[in-house]
């Protein structure tokens, strides 16, 4: 799980509104923090086959916001993009 200061400190950095939790953006970065974690787990325990599904399930619903967001939005979506590789989430 995601310690609440660092979820606090993504929905600060891509969102629109301090309390903005359910924009596309702050979904991605929570989402993209998530994934870090569960692949850093998964190097140090390489038969941990339900943390394994439960990463690739979480890659699939954030390349679905991906896709989302690069249809409807292409600026937020390149701004998101950047933002994570800056932050090395990506």
């Amino acid at each position: 799980m995601i310690r609440n200061d660092v979820k606090q400190k993504l929905i600060k950095t891509f969102g629109k509104s301090p309390n903005d939790v359910g924009s596309c953006e702050v979904q991605i970065a929570v989402l993209s923090e998530r994934i870090k974690q569960i692949s850093n787990h998964l190097k140090a325990a390489k038969k941990d086959f339900s943390s394994l599904r439960g990463l690739m399930i979480l890659i699939g619903k954030r390349r679905a916001f991906f896709k989302y967001l690069k249809k409807n939005d292409e600026v937020s979506y390149n701004n998101v993009m950047t933002q994570l590789k800056s932050h090395e989430l990506i």
